[in-house]
């Protein structure tokens, strides 16, 4: 079978002295850790070869099964090291590609007898000048084997130290073989889906707070925003769901891990449901703003007309008497100005009175 196929003499993501734990932040390899498990209990080696080959000589079940496989987990491989790893495990050149180049929708999919899933990963952090919150998006590969699990992770966010940590604490569950590893992978990466779609929630409920308190504020470029967000949110949550269902009817996977896999499945789609609600609540959202935009403006329009009706009247009277006719006798009428003056301001009170009792000042 393709997977035995092991370099007995090469020293494959040597550990440099430290094979049991997590190499420095300023590794020259893509490999963030690796170990063999027998019976759920963690087994150092050298070598990635070294722990094939610890797992696949002798170490068998009576039924025929391996009772041990092997975790290594790479974060940004390049080509060279996947391609290391596929010759070591006999992996689809296909699925190789895909693991490279990243980029990938949801999905799960089978190569004889290893299982490739492509789950993408979420965060929420904080961008630009004005530390406006947008979602991050990243990826991780898992090509899952009869005995190993090769965890491809792109991205800042979905760490999976704390998942092996975690399991390793568990060694019943990580007895039950690389189907656990799987399980706990995709039940981070929904917790983070549960995570980010909170903080976005927040995020809404402010801008609806906002829009609907009585200062005047412009939030139309943060609602915009924040569909965006949402939209990209979507994009990660909602494929997952065929993938994650599909694998419960695996034969690979027992019937434990099933238990828990239908239990993410579940918190999956209360997740996407909430995150499509985001987006029915935005709408009405900015609706709103606009509409009281709009309202605004109209008020603001009749201000503005209404100031200009009062002193169109001290114009109008201005400029009647600005025309310079010889037979105008309020010109040489000895009380003329005042009385203008006073036709003038009682025009001018009675329009204010007016527009005041009407709501328009």
């Amino acid at each position: 079978m393709a997977m035995t196929r092991v370099r007995p003499g090469r020293a494959l993501f040597k550990t440099r002295g430290r094979p049991s734990g997590v190499q420095a932040p300023n590794r020259d390899s893509a490999v963030i850790d690796w170990a063999a498990y027998i019976d759920g209990h963690r087994v150092c080696t050298d070598t990635i070869p070294d722990a094939v080959r610890l797992v696949r000589d002798g170490r068998l079940t009576p039924e025929g099964d391996s009772a041990g496989f092997v975790w290594v987990g790479l974060h940004e491989p390049s080509a060279g090291e996947l391609s290391d790893l596929a010759e070591v495990f006999g992996l689809h050149p296909l699925a190789v590609e895909d693991a490279i180049h990243a980029h990938q929708r949801p999905k799960l999919e089978r190569y004889d007898d290893v299982h490739f899933v492509v789950m993408k990963t979420v965060g929420y952090v904080s961008s630009g000048p004005g530390g406006a919150e947008v979602v991050e998006t990243g990826e991780i590969m898992l090509f899952c084997g009869p005995d190993f699990v090769v965890t491809v992770r792109h991205g800042a966010h979905g760490a999976l130290g704390p998942v092996r940590r975690d399991l390793e604490k568990d060694p019943a569950r990580l007895a039950l073989g690389p189907a656990a590893v799987l399980h706990a992978v995709t039940d981070r990466v929904v917790d983070g889906y549960v995570g980010v779609a909170d903080a976005v929630m927040e995020d809404i409920d402010e801008v609806e707070e906002a829009v609907f308190s009585p200062e005047r504020t412009d939030e139309s470029r943060r609602i915009y925003r924040l569909k965006r967000e949402v939209i990209q949110l979507k994009r990660a949550v909602g494929p997952l769901a065929g993938p994650l269902r599909n694998l419960t009817g695996r034969r690979f996977v027992p019937a434990e891990i099933k238990e828990y896999l239908r239990d993410v499945e579940d918190h999956l789609t209360r997740v996407r449901e909430q995150v499509e609600s985001y987006d029915e609540l935005l709408n009405p959202i900015l609706q709103a703003h606009m509409t009281q935009v709009t309202v605004a403006d109209n008020k603001d329009m009749r201000k503005i007309s209404a100031w200009g009706a009062i002193f169109m009247v001290p114009t109008a009277i201005a400029g009647v008497y600005g025309m310079n006719f010889d037979h105008m006798p309020e010109t040489r009428w000895q009380y003329g100005y005042p009385m203008i003056l006073s036709v003038i301001s009682l025009a001018c009170f009675a329009l204010y009175r007016g527009f005041r009792r009407n709501g328009w000042l």
